[in-house]
């Protein structure tokens, strides 16, 4: 893995910022940029409407690249519903089996998932008088699971799941709790993998999960669109989310017959632009390889910790092993607030995100108001590693 040729296809990293901030969002490479300006200036028309050339061609390119990513997590191309992002997908799901949920049911999420895959079940629950049920952490963040017998059971209709943690970077073991909730009929079981899709293989099949939801931007792709995998049995019996063009086959005056899936689930214009360009990511991350970049994240995970182990003005969140997590790492300087380090840090054009990481309730069971999260990808170094701990250091000597 040639990491000063990856960096260089990446303008931003060029530039000279060390950005420590993909977690919340990946730099994109110059391929991806250069595929939209392409599309716009060359042969940008709507899909799925003409029949003239370029109508054909950027329609053909839109489903090349579903098959694409439906080929990166092991699905068939009628199971990839493209979204606007991971959120929107997982509410999509909390909305087309509301109808399945009654009162006296159980929801069981684990407490140290992203609002994302929290609130829609939470705001669920309150609607339907169903039971949301919670697993428990051990206190570096890892899930405990001692008490799984006790928490999915017979009631349970839904089981929502982080693959991997925003906050810690932990991998959770989500495989042994889903091949658990099979033991029992009639339980969804969906899958945040926001966190894990860019940076561990994934394979839904094996996973054997009903869904799964991801973002573009966080793999190296654009912002404005994300993926709903979903059993190709659930989407056809299921509802659809939205309704208008291109989600329809024949609407008569008081009757509509809807399209075939995947298209059921894609109301209106979809981002056909953004999804090409996504298309275009998965193809540069499979250049390189999911295991090359999985060891080289380690790789820097492992130096990483050694370097902040040394601090002894900061504190280390989670785990302080490298065991099943990517590349995430979340601290404070003590006595300092998490914004002002993160607002020195942006003084030597480092980037990192400071604050709750839309996962409060995880950080309130650490016992944490506030963090610092420094969280690399691909195209960083041990070089910009040992820029940020020397930096953390001048914020302690001059506060």
């Amino acid at each position: 893995m040639n990491v000063e040729k990856i960096r260089n296809d990446f303008p931003l990293i060029k530039q000279g910022f060390i950005y420590f901030d993909s977690a919340a969002s990946s730099q994109k490479p110059k391929i991806v940029i250069d595929k939209i300006k392409e599309i716009y200036e060359s042969y940008y028309s709507n899909v799925h409407r003409g029949v003239y050339r370029i109508s054909a061609k950027i329609t053909e390119e839109y489903e090349s690249a579903r098959e694409k990513i439906a080929r990166f997590i092991n699905a068939k191309s009628q199971e990839v519903i493209f979204t606007r992002n991971a959120t929107e997908g997982l509410n999509l799901v909390s909305y087309i089996l509301s109808d399945h949920i009654e009162e006296g049911d159980e929801i069981v999420i684990t407490i140290s998932e992203h609002h994302s895959n929290l609130v829609p079940w939470q705001q669920l629950s309150i609607k339907k008088g169903a039971i949301l049920k919670y697993i428990d952490v051990y206190n570096d963040g890892r899930l405990n699971l001692e008490y799984l017998e006790n928490t999915i059971t017979e009631r349970t209709k839904v089981l929502a799941i982080g693959h991997v943690s925003n906050i810690t970077g932990i991998i959770h073991p989500i495989e042994k709790i889903i091949k658990f909730a099979r033991n029992f009929e009639h339980i969804y079981i969906v899958v945040d993998a926001c966190q894990s899709v860019p940076h561990i293989k994934v394979d839904v099949k094996k996973l054997d999960c009903d869904f799964l939801a991801f973002s573009a931007h966080k793999m190296l792709g654009p912002t404005g669109i994300g993926i709903l995998y979903a059993k190709e049995e659930l989407l056809e019996k299921l509802p659809p989310f939205l309704y208008g063009g291109d989600m329809i086959d024949t609407v008569e005056l008081y009757e509509t017959k809807f399209n075939r899936i995947p298209y059921k689930y894609e109301a209106g214009t979809p981002n056909f632009v953004d999804a090409i360009a996504f298309g275009y990511a998965v193809d540069y991350i499979n250049e390189i390889g999911m295991e090359n970049i999985y060891n080289h994240e380690k790789k820097l995970l492992d130096y990483f910790l050694s370097k902040m182990l040394y601090l002894d003005f900061v504190e280390l969140y989670g785990p302080k092993d490298s065991k099943d997590r990517i590349c995430v790492v979340p601290f404070n300087v003590k006595s300092l607030h998490p914004h002002d380090t993160a607002s020195f840090l942006d003084y030597k054009n480092i980037c990192v995100r400071s604050g709750h990481h839309c996962a409060q309730p995880l950080l309130k069971r650490m016992k944490v108001g506030n963090s610092v999260r420094a969280s690399l990808y691909l195209y960083n170094t041990t070089e910009e590693i040992d820029i940020f701990i020397d930096a953390l250091k001048e914020i302690y000597k001059y506060l």
